[in-house]
């Protein structure tokens, strides 16, 4: 990503100077709530959050923006931990640190600075240079280093930055940059986005092979309230979209595919949260004459980004009734998911016979999703996130750590508990009585319209030491009917350390595209080196011991081998 917007130089007219936000644990707000407190120790912070940031610092990510949440009651923007001792004394970063939009001055509702003059202090003490939006800075640095607050070398350092940016992007020799080019909507992007929009959808469930559409299928009945919604389709966030040029899966089916099956439209609900179930009757009588369904559910683009959380992760309004209404007329259903987070939908896959889960696809989602579903794109795209059975299971991510009472056997869940049970007849171990111990999907899970198999995982040694670097090969072959794109997927396990460490931790992936029947020798490099944590002592080491290697298709499945690290 730092590439795709800087280039190979910072000054080239069409670079952009990238921004690493937000600076550091914004993700893990308590209960799911934008915004939020963090509660992330040290040691996790620097195993989990930091290395992200740190990966951006080294691909020369311009600048860094501080995030809203105080973590361990320190607000990032006046956490001098993590902006001088990590970002600059670790990192060597040489880059621009800017706040988030007045995060400066919303310290003082964290309780952490009386009015903007303590705010602007503390933020550019702890290592900002540049403050967003809220003029703390303007109004009161110059009082406060005439008071020796704020030292004059802090200020210099602050201006250095910002204007080496300033240099690298060629602002003094080139400040406007003109151009004649005609960009929005050519073609060649229209056809990248296409092409992104495809590869990221996610094939969840295909019972019985019933996608792709065959040609036996001649008429298709499209229901649901994203069948046919340019503004929400395009997602959160897009201030410069136009709906106008959004092209929907309607509209994309009955041109792309219009001289070959009946396309009959019938939403059932006019938007994602409408409860008014009288048009579910149309839609039902609709799948009633087709040959298949396509139920496109989901959110509207404002129930999700930046401070738009929720507590419920079910489908809104009466979607749920309408796919459950659909699933009842005995016709394959469809059902294809477009929503900017993971959603509960474990009753929807059960009553559907596939499910494509799509986000939100942008522009060029509804020919990227036609294409898909007639079989003219192979899915390949895999879970960037774990998903949950139900909310009460967040988080759920599965890099958890192993706890003393890990499930062994059969999970008895709450249905099969007979009456007046002992106490201890459930084994004692770790897991929901409703939910059960995995999610609904697992990280790196999805299916494809061909079949891959695994075979001869090879490791270069089974002994190696720190400057080493280990070699994984395995053989991919595509077992089945298509062309298709496997993600194959290398996950390490320390067994023992001198603190727990996660069940797996994923160390790579690779996209390997594979005709039916051919197979492929995929290899990986893994430098012992990467196998290195923050151990009990707060040291980034390498412990000798010994390891757990998979080679798979994602986090719950693959090829297994061991090898040990010594001194």
């Amino acid at each position: 990503m730092v590439r795709g917007f800087q280039g190979d130089s910072l000054s080239d007219p069409t670079a952009m100077a990238a921004c690493a936000k937000h600076f550091v644990g914004y993700g893990a707000a308590e209960a799911g709530k934008d915004y939020n407190s963090t509660f992330i120790p040290e040691r996790v912070l620097r195993n989990v959050y930091l290395p992200p940031f740190e990966a951006a610092a080294k691909a020369g990510c311009a600048t860094f923006m501080t995030s809203f949440n105080d973590n361990d009651g320190v607000p990032s923007t006046g956490n001098a931990f993590i902006l001088r001792k990590v970002l600059r004394g670790e990192w060597n970063y040489d880059g621009m640190v800017v706040t988030d939009w007045a995060s400066a001055t919303e310290m003082i509702a964290h309780g952490f600075c009386k009015d903007a003059k303590e705010a602007a202090w503390k933020a550019v003490n702890a290592g900002v240079d540049m403050e967003m939006v809220s003029g703390s800075f303007l109004g009161n640095l110059e009082a406060l280093v005439k008071e020796g607050k704020v030292s004059g070398k802090t200020i210099d350092d602050a201006v250095r930055n910002i204007l080496r940016l300033k240099f690298r992007l060629g602002l003094f020799d080139n400040p406007y940059v003109v151009t004649d080019q005609k960009v929005k909507y050519a073609e060649e992007h229209l056809a990248k986005a296409k092409e992104a929009a495809g590869e990221s959808v996610i094939l969840l469930k295909n019972a019985d092979e019933v996608l792709p559409l065959k040609d036996k299928v001649r008429t298709v009945a499209v229901v649901g309230p994203m069948a046919d919604a340019p503004h929400d389709q395009m997602g959160t966030w897009v201030f410069d979209g136009e709906k106008d040029h959004t092209q929907t899966p309607l509209k994309a089916l009955q041109e792309m595919y219009g001289d070959r099956v009946q396309v009959i439209y019938e939403p059932g609900l006019a938007y994602s949260r409408d409860k008014n179930i009288a048009g579910i009757a149309k839609a039902v009588a609709a799948a009633r004459r087709a040959d298949v369904v396509l139920a496109f559910v989901g959110e509207e683009a404002i129930l999700s980004g930046e401070a738009h959380s929720l507590a419920d992760l079910s489908l809104r309004g009466a979607q749920s009734e309408l796919v459950e209404a659909l699933s009842k007329t005995g016709k394959p259903v469809v059902t294809i998911v477009m929503a900017g987070r993971p959603l509960t939908i474990g009753k929807e896959v059960e009553e559907s016979a596939a499910v494509l889960y799509s986000f939100h696809p942008g522009t060029m989602g509804g020919p990227a999703i036609a294409e898909l579903l007639f079989g003219e794109m192979v899915p390949s795209g895999k879970t960037p996130v774990t998903f949950p059975k139900m909310v009460g299971q967040l988080p759920v991510y599965y890099a958890h750590h192993h706890t003393g009472r890990a499930p062994s056997g059969k999970e008895t869940l709450i249905d099969d508990i007979p009456l007046e049970a002992g106490q201890t007849s459930l084994g004692c171990s770790s897991f929901y009585m409703d939910a059960g111990f995995g999610p609904l999907f697992p990280f790196g899970y999805g299916l494809s319209y061909t079949t891959f198999g695994y075979d001869k995982l090879v490791l270069s040694a089974d002994k190696l030491k720190t400057g080493d670097v280990l070699t994984a090969s395995v053989n991919v072959t595509n077992t089945g009917k298509y062309a298709g794109t496997e993600v194959v997927q290398l996950y390490v396990q320390d067994k023992v350390a001198s603190v727990t460490r996660p069940v797996k931790e994923l160390k790579g992936f690779q996209r390997v595209a594979l005709q039916p029947g051919e197979t492929r020798t995929v290899i990986f490099s893994l430098p012992v080196s990467e196998l290195a944590f923050w151990n009990i002592d707060m040291k980034k080491v390498v412990e000798p011991g010994d390891f757990k290697l998979w080679l798979g298709t994602n986090s719950d499945e693959g090829l297994s081998a061991e090898f040990e690290v010594i001194d």
